[in-house]
């Protein structure tokens, strides 16, 4: 071992852990950097010169990143980035769950059975899971947070909002559930952002008017690290 990775090492004991699945783009990568300065980032997604992109810009600034380019969908990559999480850490001080599919806008009698199912599985399917694989690594004392988006019942959002709202129940179902025992979850609102999901959904608003990744991460921060 160098002495290069021997102090990073050290570094990466000494900080908080958080695992951010969805990491890649938009809040979740906004977030991992405004995490960083405080927490050694596990940051999951399935693009890999994304993720080696946010890297660099975290170590720019002094932190620290694990990269892990995973499919949440696939049960035995989850499973065995979580054992390597216990293995290595032995625990996880947060969970932000951003990852999420906009499956494109249709009336609800023309949702394409390739839409829904994949929806399904990115937005709830994959949620579940990984809750019962993280919920051990965080314990009493850690946090997971997950992010509101109603949509459900709005016109041509059938798959979205109906997805949606189910991983929402479950984050609701584990928050009420773990209030004296832990985890803590919380479940945040963002404003409006200049996403690609959001671009996907109304291709012809005006970003400018929205806020930044960046600017809502530094709004959601302190709601985030006061209970991590």
């Amino acid at each position: 071992m160098t002495q290069k990775t021997a102090e990073m090492t050290e570094q990466t004991t000494k900080q908080k852990l958080a695992l951010i699945t969805g990491a890649s783009r938009g809040l979740g990568a906004a977030l991992a950097e405004a995490l960083a300065p405080t927490h050694h980032i596990v940051a999951v997604a399935r693009t890999t010169g994304a993720l080696e992109e946010l890297d660099d810009r975290i170590q720019s600034n002094g932190g620290t990143a694990t990269l892990a380019p995973m499919d949440i969908t696939v049960p035995d990559a989850m499973a065995t980035l979580c054992r390597g999480i216990h293995d290595r850490w032995g625990s996880l001080d947060l969970w932000v769950h951003t990852a999420i599919h906009a499956a494109p806008l249709s009336p609800a009698n023309f949702v394409a059975a390739k839409d829904w199912d994949k929806s399904l599985e990115i937005n709830a399917s994959a949620t579940a899971r990984l809750i019962t694989y993280v919920a051990p690594l965080l314990g009493q004392t850690g946090q997971a947070v997950f992010f509101d988006d109603p949509r459900a019942g709005e016109k041509f959002f059938g798959t979205y909002g109906a997805t949606k709202a189910a991983q929402l129940a479950l984050a609701r179902s584990w928050q009420v559930e773990g209030e004296r025992t832990g985890p803590k979850v919380s479940i945040l609102s963002p404003q409006p952002m200049s996403t690609a999901l959001r671009a996907r959904f109304f291709p012809g608003e005006d970003r400018a008017a929205l806020a930044t990744p960046q600017a809502e991460a530094t709004r959601l921060l302190p709601e985030i690290v006061t209970n991590s």
